[in-house]
């Protein structure tokens, strides 16, 4: 039996709580370390530092993809070591990026695991006592094959971006440039990774697409090709994307969405017109507006919201946007998921001052008043922004600023850019 959809509950969606035991219910709903991912998943960067997942902290690596394999970095030391601290109800600091999240009233990534993919929670009984997990079998992916992508986002890098090789190697010098290359691939070689998920085709339930910029990667289309192949239409998809490409040398995305029973796509844009085009380098804003358009029309039943990434730069904006959608008839106003950024620590919304978290506060609750007119029975975009006034009112980092226009004048420096012309506002920050 499975549970009606109620974005804030954390009940599993495939089985009733009476279907739990009392542990795993324990596990599920009372332990706040607990998260089902490392039971059925392994997330790979395109450098190939693996981690438990696309939330886990930088420094906080599981093993590497470009050295050992997934079935080796299934039971090594790291990941049976934070099995373990799960299951004892101890928190890792590889995790600290949920746990400030829920402290601030956001639905965290570890959430959400449990939420999706609780129906796992019986491989946890197989755990051994060191945490060691017998049976690999990976069935939600997130694995960023490379990091090819079209755009150079202020708040991104080099890692997840190849276009941002040339900035990052002004900003870094000729020594960083003579060490890393363009393009990144997460396992020993180009083809490495798809052919350790080959075999994990069969069972695969969820596959989320990200990057990079995942529509722009020939592996999602040979992934997607097998499913068609395979009928496993039955495989939920779910994308980050900047969604500025829709086709591949001929292969329009939405020809494959139409045929799988879920589709989620989360769009990361964060602002329209000219800040769109400043905060996430490369964007053309009239193709992102004809692209959406384009799929209202060939594949409108395809789940759709914005999900952006609220920074400094969009925290004035960004309700305006979202609103401005809306009114459009682009999305819906409960199509929004906001992704409330952490780091860089310098972009963060709560290096703001007193007096300009103020003014951001007044125009959220505004925000949250028009919601409730404008229709948001999921409560997702109302928790989000709610949890954005928690979140940027808990800490002063104020000392960041000084950071924050270090950054924005080497970037506008180099882009031939001015913040300041495009986004005004910030000038109440200097």
């Amino acid at each position: 039996m499975s549970n009606p959809y109620n974005y804030n509950s954390p009940l599993p969606l495939k089985l009733a709580a009476t279907d739990l035991s009392p542990r795993q219910r324990d596990l599920l709903l009372h332990n706040d370390s607990f998260c089902i991912y490392p039971w059925i998943h392994i997330h790979a960067y395109p450098t190939g530092a693996a981690y438990p997942c696309c939330h886990a902290e930088m420094p906080c690596s599981i093993g590497s993809t470009r050295t050992n394999t997934l079935q080796h970095i299934w039971n090594d030391a790291p990941m049976r070591e934070l099995r373990s601290r799960m299951l004892q109800g101890e928190k890792s600091s590889a995790c600290t990026r949920c746990y400030e999240q829920e402290a601030s009233g956001f639905f965290s990534g570890r959430q959400s695991a449990n939420k999706h993919h609780g129906h796992h929670i019986h491989k946890v009984d197989a755990t051994q006592a060191d945490g060691t997990v017998e049976k690999m079998e990976l069935t939600y992916w997130d694995i960023r094959f490379s990091n090819l992508c079209n755009l150079k986002c202020r708040s991104c890098g080099h890692i997840f971006s190849s276009q941002w090789y040339q900035d990052q190697a002004r900003l870094a010098g000729p020594e960083w440039k003579l060490a890393n290359s363009v393009l990144n691939y997460a396992g020993r070689s180009e083809q490495d990774m798809w052919t350790q998920l080959q075999p994990h085709l069969d069972y695969v339930e969820q596959i989320y697409f990200a990057g990079g910029e995942p529509l722009l990667m020939e592996e999602h289309y040979r992934i997607l090709e097998e499913l068609v192949a395979r009928k496993r239409f039955d495989v939920r998809l779910i994308y980050n994307s900047n969604f500025t490409h829709t086709d591949l040398k001929g292969r329009s995305v939405f020809d494959y969405w139409r045929q799988f029973e879920s589709v989620s796509v989360g769009a990361s844009l964060d602002a329209s017109g000219t800040a769109a085009e400043y905060i996430r380098k490369g964007t053309v804003w009239a193709d992102v507006v004809a692209n959406r358009r384009e799929m209202i029309a060939q594949c409108p039943g395809v789940d759709f919201y914005i999900s952006p990434t609220l920074s400094i730069l969009n925290a004035w904006s960004l309700p305006v946007f979202h609103r401005e959608w809306v009114e459009a008839g682009l999305i819906q106003a409960q199509d929004l998921n906001i992704n409330i950024l952490q780091d860089p620590p310098f972009y963060r919304i709560d290096i703001a001052t007193r007096e300009y978290k103020a003014e951001l506060e007044r125009r959220y609750r505004d925000h949250v008043d028009w919601l409730k007119t404008a229709g948001d029975p999921l409560g997702r975009a109302t928790q989000g922004w709610e949890s954005a006034i928690t979140f940027m009112n808990a800490a002063d980092n104020t000392h960041l600023i000084d950071s924050f226009w270090r950054r924005t004048h080497e970037l506008d420096h180099i882009r031939n850019e001015r913040c300041l012309d495009v986004l005004p506002e910030l000038g109440a920050l200097r």
